[in-house]
């Protein structure tokens, strides 16, 4: 086995984590959940061009916190009894919504599938903080000098909660029976969306983001996914004289800190060398998970694909 860069194995599974938690945490996200069922969801779907022989495939459009339009792509089964499961897939930073051909699997299966596009990465949604599109880097501490709820992350999670609550409420929909999944910031996200939506069924993060950033600082792992962490340090604060006061901020947007709420039964695919999310920031959030919980877990694999962990999802989504 390799040599282990960040922490050994057997002290995994007992870490809670350095980062600070802000005190008014539970408050915050009380408040944030109930400014979002203020605002009116005014969902819209739109035909995609690319259909499937059992699949209706669309795009569909609907409002988040701070008026924001936001876009995910939506597979509905043509054949499926009503109602059936849905799976909701979360993705990576950067990145968007996929391919339509990713989610055909699940579509035949019976599932209804969404797929959000974060807002300001590489996918449609609209980002209101500036302007529609493109606004990535710097998403993590993105409203860090403003008001907590300025804090861009929180209008992203609100998003998670906000289509699973809209999927949830289709007609064709079980919402017993809903389960949740993505890798890297979408490990984050399919944390956070069960943690917000505790109707969540099944969530299967693999090696999520977002996690303990003062441990990521600690080890100097601040580079790659989280190199902005550094940047607005060496930007704003050299001599660190408000690092607490940072962390501390960065906590209301911090995964381990939610994940208390989860009452879904949680998978976690693990890769022990990945250097883009340290295991122990991953571990933070699971320990605090008190729901079924079970990891996967690849001794010498990194922030990669895991051998047959999709199948391995798949199958578990299918059982639910």
């Amino acid at each position: 086995m390799p040599l282990l860069f960040d922490m050994p194995r057997e002290k995994l599974s007992s870490y809670q984590g350095v980062n600070p938690r802000p005190e008014d945490f539970d408050d915050y996200w009380e408040a944030a959940l109930a400014e979002l069922a203020s605002v009116d969801p005014d969902v819209e779907l739109a035909p995609a061009d690319f259909q499937a022989p059992y699949a209706k495939c669309f795009h569909m459009y609907f409002t988040g916190a701070g008026g924001a339009r936001v876009h995910a792509k939506l597979l509905r089964p043509r054949n499926a009894p009503t109602p059936h499961p849905a799976l909701l897939m979360f993705h990576g930073y950067s990145g968007n919504s996929g391919d339509w051909q990713s989610k055909l699997g699940y579509a035949a299966a019976g599932f209804t599938v969404a797929a959000l596009d974060c807002r300001g990465q590489g996918g449609r949604s609209e980002d209101t903080g500036g302007v529609p599109g493109w606004t990535l880097r710097g998403h993590i501490v993105r409203g860090l000098d403003g008001k907590p709820q300025d804090l861009l992350y929180r209008q992203i999670f609100l998003d998670t909660a906000r289509m699973a609550q809209i999927v949830m409420a289709m007609d064709d929909v079980d919402a017993s029976r809903v389960g949740v999944t993505g890798a890297s910031q979408g490990g984050a996200l399919t944390l956070v969306c069960a943690s917000l939506e505790p109707r969540v069924k099944r969530a299967a993060p693999v090696y999520p983001f977002l996690c303990d950033y003062k441990r990521v600082w600690d080890i100097d792992q601040d580079q790659h996914a989280y190199a902005e962490l550094r940047d607005w340090f060496r930007s704003f604060d050299p001599r660190h004289e408000r690092e607490e006061e940072v962390f501390t901020r960065l906590g209301y947007i911090d995964v381990q800190f939610l994940t208390p709420r989860i009452q879904a039964e949680v998978m976690m695919g693990v890769g022990l060398m990945d250097q883009i999310c340290p295991p122990s920031t991953q571990y933070a959030a699971f320990n605090k998970i008190s729901a079924p919980k079970q990891t996967v877990i690849y001794p010498d694999f990194g922030h990669e694909r895991l051998p047959d962990l999709d199948d391995k999802i798949f199958q578990w989504m299918l059982d639910m």
